[in-house]
């Protein structure tokens, strides 16, 4: 007697790829019902294409210059993820520093805060001044501005062990390091991870301010430059572009969270919320 079984692999595979479906529709749907209610009223409302152009006149706005809106939407994805890197590179470690050491907390913690409480479009002109026009300043300002989100949630994160957890485990004979490893950064990684996708969503938006102060190539060079000569369907195109960057990053984020935390109660939810 036989039977057949299909593979696990192939099961599995074709369910994630169902809930991933399941899980975006309700996402496109409301996208394609924008867009097309977005092109019915530019039509019923004759609004100048200067004004507002209808989907379709963005799309022949992209059609137009492909080439060099995609070039300069790869010179702003360079600058968005060094200076995300770097932000993630240094919040972490110093996020850690600021929560295991009275010392670090009292005297670096409040400068931090301060520096945070300036605004970054009022600095990136002083960027200009001592770094040029180059690749620097721009990553400088995507590090400030993903940076402090990040450093604040990892804080939070590392500091929520619960005390009756803590001393559960130290009654077991674990160590620091087993404490930290095993349950601090475990218990620690939702909320740095909300702090990751709060950067990564500051990160792009940090780039274009970056380009609109002082560049010669990038989205932000070309929303001024569209701008400029009053090609709005072209201003449009490069927006797009520049928001499908950053969603494109948030959502690499939340990819990682999901990897990484698959336990956590955050990621049951979403996995349960999905189209019946």
């Amino acid at each position: 007697m036989t039977s057949t079984v299909s593979p696990p692999a192939r099961e599995s595979l074709g369910t994630r790829i169902g809930a991933m479906v399941s899980r975006y529709r309700n996402v496109l749907i409301t996208f394609v019902l924008l867009f097309a209610g977005w092109e019915i009223a530019v039509h019923v409302l004759k609004a100048p294409r200067y004004i507002m152009p209808a989907p379709s006149a963005v799309w022949e706005g992209f059609l137009s210059q492909p080439g060099r809106m995609l070039w300069n939407t790869w010179v702003t994805v360079q600058i968005i993820v060094v200076g995300y890197a770097v932000a993630v590179l240094v919040s972490i470690p110093l996020a850690l520093l600021i929560a295991f050491s009275r010392f670090v907390q009292t005297t670096l913690y409040p400068l931090l805060v301060v520096f945070q409480i300036i605004p970054k479009i009022a600095v990136a002109p002083l960027f200009i001044v001592w770094f040029g026009f180059g690749f620097m300043p721009k990553v400088m300002l995507v590090f400030l501005l993903s940076f402090f989100p990040i450093v604040i949630s990892a804080i939070a994160g590392f500091r929520s062990l619960d005390s009756d957890v803590e001393d559960f485990a130290r009654s077991t004979g674990a160590g620091a390091w087993q404490m930290f490893l095993k349950i601090r950064l475990p218990q620690s990684l939702p909320s740095i991870f909300t702090g990751l996708k709060v950067g990564a969503a500051m990160a792009a938006t940090a780039a274009v301010v970056a380009e609109f102060v002082g560049s010669d190539a990038g989205l932000g060079y070309l929303i001024l430059e569209y701008n400029g000569f009053i090609e709005t369907a072209k201003v449009f195109a490069a927006i797009i572009l520049l928001s499908l960057v950053g969603l494109a990053i948030y959502y690499l984020v939340e990819a990682v969270e999901r990897l990484a935390i698959p336990w956590h109660v955050s990621q049951n939810k979403a996995d349960a919320t999905g189209p019946n």
